[in-house]
């Protein structure tokens, strides 16, 4: 391929642009700083200066290329101004499948998120699963509407573009967002979380699943990126065996947790900074997810990676990296 991937300086970008460099591939990469240009080439690619919501930069970056990996965005919960988040991830989200029409590329790989199934509590989401018509957060609205919003666009251009939704990615590199309780819980700092579950995927299996995508994706097409689904009792027990630990979780009742939510949250708007932990996480957390990502083993051919070796391979990297 000569590809074109947005958001590689990210969690998930970067992991797709290390493995097409490992394929061979020969790949450019948008950059908005000199530092994100470092790090690009350090990965193997050619970084090339374009936001998202430039039309014309995008325009000059897909140039020559014959398929793009679209995974920059925005993912925040407890955001004081949700306004950059929806920009990036709806508007730029558009102006990127424009611009892929205007520079003749052939193939979208768009990274939406498991978020958009909008499964209820208790059920297994599919890509097929209606959405609830309710928002646990900003966020799970911004990637609803931004997918929402490319398929209509794709559709009304006569793109290729594939949605790719990835559950939660965890895997080495990763000390942000749900790691960060897993992180906490490791050191021994975290004994108390909400009683949930919550689907994994690796972060190779994340990306691999991409490059299947472009590879084998149909027009069109949404595929669920989903391995593992775990209680938190059985996520903190595996962490802890693998790392070899011994130490126990206790669950917080919901109304503990919503109120805990509420008082935090409040506390920091007060102090106009952005809080750890806020009613959207809180409910977002309550209400777990349980996803089937069969259909990327059936049409894509993705094998997952079991969780044991991903938690593993987290835990070596937290005691190379001295997090532990």
């Amino acid at each position: 391929m000569r590809a074109l991937v947005t958001g590689a300086t990210g969690y998930v970008g970067g992991a797709i642009l290390d493995h097409l460099s490992a394929a061979g591939h020969n790949v450019t990469a948008t950059v908005r700083s000199q530092a994100g240009a470092r790090a690009v080439r350090a990965r193997g690619g050619m970084p090339v200066a374009a936001d998202v919501r430039d039309a014309d930069a995008l325009i000059r970056a897909m140039d020559g290329r014959d398929t793009v990996f679209h995974a920059a965005g925005v993912n925040g919960f407890c955001l004081p101004d949700s306004s950059e988040m929806f920009a990036t991830n709806v508007d730029g989200s558009v102006a990127v499948i424009r611009a892929a029409l205007r520079a003749g590329v052939g193939k979208v790989i768009y990274t939406s998120s498991a978020v958009t199934i909008g499964e209820e509590a208790g059920t297994v989401g599919t890509e097929s699963t209606v959405h609830r018509g309710r928002y646990l957060s900003d966020y799970e609205r911004s990637k609803v509407e931004a997918e929402r919003a490319v398929a209509i666009e794709a559709e009304d251009l006569g793109v290729n573009v594939v949605s790719v939704n990835p559950a939660s990615v965890q895997g080495p590199g990763r000390v942000t967002g749900t790691a960060r309780l897993l992180l906490a819980f490791l050191k021994g700092r975290l004994r108390w979380l909400p009683a949930t579950r919550a689907t994994i995927v690796d972060v190779d299996d994340c990306a691999r699943g991409h490059l299947a995508a472009a590879e084998h994706g149909a027009k069109g097409a949404r595929y669920l990126l989903a391995g593992a689904t775990l209680s938190t009792a059985e996520m903190a027990q595996e962490l802890a065996s693998v790392a070899g630990i011994d130490v126990r979780i206790r669950t917080l009742s919901p109304t503990v947790a919503r109120g805990a939510g509420i008082m935090v949250g409040a506390g920091y708007r007060l102090a106009r900074r952005q809080a750890p932990i806020c009613p959207e996480m809180i409910r977002t957390m309550l209400h777990g997810h349980a996803l089937d990502g069969s259909r990327a083993e059936r049409e894509l051919g993705l094998e997952y990676t079991p969780i044991e070796v991903t938690f593993q391979r987290m835990v070596e990297w937290y005691r190379q990296q001295g997090h532990l």
